[in-house]
Parts: structure tokens; sequence; C-alpha cells
């Protein structure tokens, strides 16, 4: 397969996150279809300049980190769909297959109130109403209905695990600016 791919080298921002993966070509024109990370890929359409890194597995197209200027993506079917500058052929977008999506942090849309965005959440510490530490976000799970909190921390030297709700039944505030959840929870949960 020859095809004359040529990729902007760009520097990964500081603030960029993971957002989804190329998944194949789709079509003949330059289309390919993206694996987004969440169900609610707000960040892919938000930004007009994708980071591309190659995949950690299989055949690697380029190398390093490079820039994609977006000319369109769109939700299709169950999935989303992209157009970028310079992919102007089935062969191009196969060619990106496998390649990992970044965006940066600053270009997700704003949120509402009562809102965050998951990788706002992780890191942070939380506490109950009594001050009480009970660990720091890990991860955070979807449990369908809801989704709750992954909390990590240490007990007589040993690595535990704590989950909470994320509901508004058990979360009092979150604070971003003091890295804090506060939350209506006891240690022995």
């Amino acid at each position: 397969m020859a095809t004359n791919l040529t990729l902007e080298p760009a520097e990964l921002p500081t603030d960029a996150v993971e957002v989804g993966r190329i998944a194949d070509a789709w079509g003949v024109k330059g289309w390919f279809k993206v694996l987004s990370h969440s169900s609610s890929p707000e960040a892919l359409f938000s930004s007009k300049r994708w980071y591309l890194q190659p995949s950690e597995r299989g055949a690697k197209t380029f190398a390093g980190t490079v820039s994609l200027s977006i000319r369109q993506a769109k939700d299709h079917s169950d999935t989303v769909v992209a157009w970028a500058q310079g992919i102007d052929d089935r062969d191009a977008a196969e060619a990106l297959r496998g390649a990992r999506i970044f965006v940066p942090r600053s270009s997700f849309p704003s949120t509402t109130e009562g809102e965050y965005y998951w990788i706002d959440l992780i890191g942070l510490a939380v506490v109950n109403r009594e001050g009480v530490a009970l660990g720091q976000v890990q991860e955070l799970m979807s449990t369908g209905p809801q989704t709750v909190l992954v909390l990590t921390y240490e007990q007589d030297g040993k690595a535990q695990e704590r989950m909470i709700p994320f509901v508004s039944a058990f979360i009092d505030n979150v604070d971003l600016a003091e890295k804090r959840i506060t939350v209506d929870w006891q240690p022995d949960y």
C-alpha cells in the first residue's frame, strides 16, 4: 500500500487528554472512523486540531506526535467519523488506523453548574463532612444508571479501594480549585 501521507510533527500540549482512537477508513475520500473513549464525544467535535500518536501495537506509519487539522467531525450511526486536512483518500485514512487521539483539555466545551468531566475529578482528594480523608479519586466507573468514584487509600500499610456513588445524595461539594470532593460517607461504609 503506497500512500503519500504527510503529517505535521507537533508537540503534545501539556493539557492533552486521550479521547479516542482511529478505527479505520470510512469511504473513499479520506474520512475515518473514530472510537471515542467517551459516550459523549463533545471534545472531539469542539477541537479543530487533534494530536495523534501511533498505536502501541501493530504497524507504525508515523512516529512521535503529529497534528491534524480537522475539517469536519460528526456523529454517524453509533460512531464518530472525521475528515482532516491532507487526508484525501482511503489509503491515507487507513494509514492512520490505530492512532491514539489527544485534544487539549482547554478546548473541551464548558460544563454547566454541577457537571464535571471525569478527567477533572481524577486525582482529587475525598473527605467526608467531618473532615476525615477517605482517599483519592483513582478512576470513575459507569455502572449504568450512575457513575461511581473509585478511591484509593492506605490502611495498615496496604493499598485499599473504596467506591462511592457520584450522586447528589452522597456528594456535598466538588471544589476543583481546592482539588477536593466533600461527601456524606463514613470510612466504615
